[in-house]
């Protein structure tokens, strides 16, 4: 299929399987016929690593920023915090599917592996929550104030995990293909939901201050805000949107080699855009340390 003699890619492959090549499988494609298309695997291993190095410290300090909290709690907060546990535990699985992925091809830790994607295909359930919450926050104000006990945010909150312990199992057990149709479905109604209210949050905003020399600083945090989010939004989730409805016009290669293994590198960013953003937002606050979420003053957002 290849020739051998002028690929030295392909005569490294053809070592790596022989007896007496190294038996370290590339560790820049996953299916032979990549040979000829490596890079998205080598920004997928890429990725990987900054999440293990970037994302799995930022998580954790917003775990317990979050969890330390004693002023100045967001009512979006229960959501972020469940998902950067997520985000967290992803980054975290990073050593073992690098180590099963290159070295090991291990059959039960591949079980493990499928597991851990199943939670992050679903995990955008959390966001489409967070922008619910701020949804119902700046766009009907007066229903918002009768629903700001956090026992609802509790119960949501249970309610989409079972959801995702649910997918994650299936895609665990059953394999990629099992959940294929569910994992589209998920994305879809996340990237419509979340734009839908990001967009409906920036168009209140900028009507509340039409003819009006300046926002209000509350008000003016709360849209860089969404404008952030709708950001993240269409980086990190437009693509498999995008994508998904042409699978059947791409060719093996191109789909498997360069577009697949590409489209979800850059979901897992979110991993550490996420919490960077959040850090960036806290610590941005009048140029202190002490940012937004930890001064708690009288004036910001508790959307």
């Amino acid at each position: 299929m290849f020739n051998t003699t002028e690929n030295p890619a392909t005569n490294l492959y053809m070592n790596s399987t022989t007896p007496g090549g190294p038996r370290v499988p590339l560790p820049w494609y996953q299916f032979p016929v990549c040979i000829v298309a490596p890079y998205g695997f080598i920004f997928y291993f890429g990725v990987k690593v900054f999440n293990l190095v970037a994302g799995t410290p930022c998580n954790i300090l917003v775990i317990w920023q979050i969890a330390t909290k004693k002023r100045d709690v967001s009512t979006s907060d229960i959501f972020i915090f469940n998902l950067t546990i997520l985000d967290a535990y992803f980054c975290l699985t990073t050593p073992i599917d690098m180590v099963n992925r290159l070295l090991l091809d291990d059959s039960r830790i591949w079980y493990f592996q499928r597991f851990a994607y199943g939670i992050k295909d679903v995990a955008p359930l959390f966001l489409v929550c967070i922008c619910l919450d701020r949804y119902m926050a700046v766009v009907h104000p007066i229903l918002f104030s009768g629903i700001r006990d956090n026992k609802i945010r509790i119960g949501i909150s249970v309610v989409v995990w079972g959801f995702i312990l649910a997918y994650g199992l299936t895609k665990c057990i059953l394999g990629v293909m099992s959940v294929n149709e569910v994992f589209s479905g998920v994305i879809l109604f996340a990237f419509a939901v979340m734009v839908f209210c990001n967009i409906s949050i920036i168009w209140v905003l900028r009507r509340s201050v039409a003819g009006k020399e300046e926002m209000h600083p509350v008000k003016k945090k709360a849209f860089k805000m969404v404008l952030i989010i709708l950001a993240i939004i269409v980086v990190n989730y437009l693509p498999p949107v995008a994508l998904m409805p042409f699978v059947s016009y791409y060719s093996f290669v191109a789909f498997r080699c360069q577009i697949s293994i590409s489209v979800f590198s850059i979901m897992d960013l979110s991993c550490s855009i996420e919490p960077l953003l959040y850090i960036m937002k806290m610590d941005r606050m009048d140029g202190r340390c002490c940012g937004l979420s930890f001064c708690g003053k009288p004036h910001d957002v508790k959307v």
